[in-house]
């Protein structure tokens, strides 16, 4: 299985520990590394001193009286840098041409070319040992076995074994890794103990929603969890959010069916009885007619709920639509029905495209019952007319009649659900403004009706969707969304 896949089934608590352990395991290798070079430094610096001691003690004691090179070797010294150094010591003292030597003839001389009077340190392997060798050079003030005018310089070499020093590391690394254990044990208790109060708000949260109802789609409070996880219960409330909404219009959508579909089962059952129990054919004809107008009004409402339940259910998804073939099209199709009752019907509408903002199914729908409406409340020989007109930001398809109006104080409640006008005398389900209201709004658009006085009559009403251009940016869009919220 992948790492990463493994990941994802653990808690977030071990997920972090085990991640984050390693890496402080790692860090603290690397800190260990650290602390021996470090301790390694430290007793080069501080037992070098002691090497460098023990030089400056012998080449005090040189002597070239004799003609040679004589050492006076400061025994109490050696004996105590033994015990220091707990292990053996080893010394040379030679002309730096070799003709004359005192002590370990081949004890390792340095790598590199000596300065004079700066001692010089290295490492070096004698006997089998691992040793640490410290060289010094000066100039004799009698040289030996050359003429007097040439200088010469004597070479001095102390070394000792590592055994000090290899303890005094061992001991600095052992105190390392103690504390280095302890640290990083606290540190893991320490990173849990923070990770379980900072995940106790998401566990309390996780609480209180699996104790909701299944229909409880509040929003959670995000003021009670980290800020970090806000934007993660900000896109949970916006779920719950559209969840709400295509519940609440499921519910809508039951209840108008219930409300205007029983009626018209009861009276068609009702009319269906007589026709059984009638016998006189015309009586049977006027009830089938009626029956049929009755299937009809139902069949229509059907329609008109389904439209409202679709453009209520969801969000959906917008895409340029021409205004304009869209209102030529409508108009079309209405021409029979202007025509029976001998309206006259005007298109006044751009030959240029028009695009807008918009789904063509749903905008179709809002604008045919508009124009249906429009129809339905204008007189014999009336007149219905549909414009298109675009303004910076905006375009509105509007359809005017020159019908009785609404009253002014009922104008707010226009396109609410069943609603009708108390002046209004002709059936209706009160659902085609309702449908254009919600197709406007899932649009990012808005709906607006108002009473006119520039028909013939001064009368009429106007019903106008407000539309975004199709060039409209996102601000314009999230304007017009809250608009017609």
């Amino acid at each position: 299985m992948r790492p990463d896949r493994l990941l994802l089934r653990w808690n977030l608590r071990r997920t972090v520990l085990t991640l984050l352990v390693p890496a402080l395991s790692l860090v603290g290798g690397i800190e260990l590394w650290t602390t021996y070079r470090t301790a390694v430094d430290a007793a080069n610096s501080a037992y070098d001193r002691s090497l460098l001691g023990a030089i400056k003690a012998m080449d005090a004691n040189i002597s070239t009286a004799s003609g040679g090179v004589a050492v006076e070797l400061p025994y109490t010294m050696l004996e105590f840098f033994e015990l220091t150094a707990s292990g053996q010591v080893y010394f040379r003292v030679s002309t730096e041409d070799g003709l004359t030597e005192v002590g370990s003839p081949d004890l390792p001389r340095p790598a590199v070319q000596l300065k004079t009077r700066v001692p010089h340190f290295y490492d070096a392997e004698y006997f089998g040992e691992k040793v640490r060798v410290g060289a010094y050079a000066r100039y004799l003030e009698r040289p030996v076995a050359v003429p007097a005018w040439e200088k010469q310089r004597v070479v001095i070499q102390v070394a000792e074994t590592l055994g000090s020093r290899t303890q005094f590391v061992n001991q600095m690394i052992s105190q390392a890794v103690r504390r280095d254990a302890v640290m990083l044990m606290a540190a893991a208790a320490v990173l849990a103990a923070v990770l379980h109060l900072t995940l106790r708000p998401l566990a309390r949260l996780g609480d209180e929603v699996r104790a909701r109802s299944p229909f409880d789609l509040r929003p959670i409070e995000a003021a009670s969890v980290p800020v970090d996880v806000r934007p993660l219960v900000d896109a949970i409330n916006i779920h719950m959010a559209r969840n709400q909404h295509i519940v609440e219009a499921r519910g809508r959508f039951i209840d108008d069916a219930s409300h205007q579909l029983r009626t018209p089962l009861a009276t068609l059952r009702t009319q269906l009885d007589y026709v059984l129990r009638e016998n006189d054919p015309e009586n049977i004809r006027r009830a089938l007619d009626a029956i049929s107008r009755q299937l009809d009004d139902a069949t229509h409402r059907t329609n008109q709920m389904l439209s409202l339940a679709r453009a209520d259910a969801a969000e959906i998804a917008v895409d340029p639509v021409d205004l304009s073939a869209l209102a030529q099209q409508i108009a079309r199709e209405v021409v029979l029905p202007a025509r029976d009752k001998r309206i006259s019907l005007e298109l006044d509408a751009p030959e240029q495209p028009l695009m807008v903002l918009g789904h063509a199914v749903l905008l179709r729908e809002a604008a045919l019952n508009l124009l249906h409406n429009a129809i339905r409340f204008a007189p014999e020989e009336g007149r219905v007319v549909v414009a298109l007109r675009a303004i910076p930001g905006e375009v509105m398809f509007s359809v005017t009649d020159n019908g009785p109006g609404i009253p002014p104080d009922e104008l707010p409640r226009l396109g609410e659900r069943f609603f009708r006008a108390r002046n209004t005398l002709l059936g209706g389900s009160g659902l085609g403004l309702a449908i254009a209201r919600s197709v406007a709004g899932q649009c990012g658009g808005r709906l607006t009706v108002a009473n006119v006085a520039n028909v013939e009559d001064s009368t009429g009403c106007t019903a106008t969707l407000h539309l975004l251009p199709a060039d409209a940016d996102r601000q314009a869009i999230d304007r017009m969304v809250s608009l017609s919220s």
